[in-house]
């Protein structure tokens, strides 16, 4: 292998000048140079949801609050049981598809205080009803109509929150109907329930949805009264954390996520009352809550989902008993900036 030599400093300048000569030269000889653009690959603009505008578009075909809900595959919204215009839970089962909703077969049962999520083709309903019901799992084929139990909860529970994370199902808190609960459910078809996580204190009647990974819990009844606590879960970990307050007790509310936000519906600011139109906005990553918009009229204990950016809200309780109005919350949003503009330098054009 041949040595290796120390070229002086200004031996190394003229090679350099030497070396720009012949690339100049290998140009033409003219000198001409092209500018080149180069940048760091930046995130795409993200629409962030500054409000929300509120108006009605359809009717159900009877009264319902506390009715529970899931998105179908074929686009459809599932409505299964509540409480009807005479107080009573009922068995009915309603899908909705854009303004239009018909009534599609009947629960075993009749119940109320459930939620339900979508897994797979089927929509999956957890709890509620009257006590000795409270730990059944029923699977609704949208195909066929049919409603099977294929599960029990781990601890009887009604007024639930549910939400939904690839094939897996999260039941939030609920009632035993003697005391809130304070567990965090995970449920597969395949794999039944285990808890996953405990939240600080039992809860019932939280606004819940998933925000990327971690799934957001806003407000809800304690044993002692009404929580403005936001707190976020990472099934991940299990790990449970306050990451904000709402601007103040809030229960009965519904919440669905859209345009990097988690949005939070109407509810009550006490156990038994004080319904609200407001509508709010959470930020996931930092827990600040801004006011977005208004429904038409204030209203708890209503059915959420969303559709791509439409969020459909059917049914709820206006104070004065459940109502039968389909309401279409339709987005605002800002877009970021777009990235900056490439830094431009200059190389020999070839």
């Amino acid at each position: 292998m041949g040595s290796i030599r120390a070229v002086p400093n200004g031996a190394k300048r003229a090679t350099a000048l030497l070396a720009t000569a012949i690339a100049i030269a290998g140009c033409g000889g003219s000198g001409s140079v092209t500018t080149r653009s180069h940048a760091s690959a930046r995130p795409a603009p993200q629409s962030v949801l500054t409000a929300l505008s509120a108006a009605p578009v359809g009717s159900l075909p009877a009264a319902v609050e506390d009715a529970a809900i899931a998105p179908l595959a074929d686009g459809r919204l599932a409505l299964l049981g509540g409480i009807d215009s005479s107080q009573n839970s009922t068995t009915a089962i309603v899908t909705l598809r854009g303004t239009s909703a018909t009534p599609d077969g009947s629960l075993p049962i009749a119940q109320h205080d459930a939620q339900a999520a979508t897994l797979g083709p089927y929509a999956y309903v957890f709890g509620g009803g009257e006590v000795s019901s409270y730990p059944h799992i029923l699977r609704f084929d949208p195909g066929s109509g049919a409603v099977t139990q294929v599960g029990s909860l781990p601890t009887p529970a009604s007024d639930v929150a549910v939400v939904s994370i690839g094939d897996t199902a999260y039941i939030v808190g609920g009632y035993t109907g003697v005391t809130p609960l304070d567990t965090i459910v995970a449920w597969t078809p395949s794999t039944g329930p285990r808890v996953v996580g405990h939240l600080p204190v039992g809860l019932r009647y939280a606004a819940v949805a998933v925000a990327g990974s971690r799934i957001i819990i806003a407000g809800g009844t304690e044993a002692n009264g009404v929580s403005d606590a936001i707190l976020s879960f990472d099934p991940g970990t299990g790990a449970v954390s306050t990451v904000g307050h709402l601007p103040g007790p809030l229960t009965h509310a519904s919440a669905a996520f859209v345009d990097g936000r988690v949005v939070v519906i109407g509810g009550r600011h006490d156990v038994s009352g004080g319904q609200t139109a407001a509508i709010l906005a959470i930020d996931p990553s930092t827990g600040a809550v801004s006011t977005v918009g208004q429904l038409p009229e204030p209203l708890s204990d209503a059915a959420v989902a969303v559709s791509g950016s439409e969020i459909t809200v059917a049914g709820g309780d206006t104070g004065n008993g459940p109502q039968s109005s389909i309401l279409s919350l339709t987005p605002k949003v800002a877009v970021t900036p777009s990235p900056t503009p490439a830094t431009a330098f200059t190389t020999p054009s070839g």
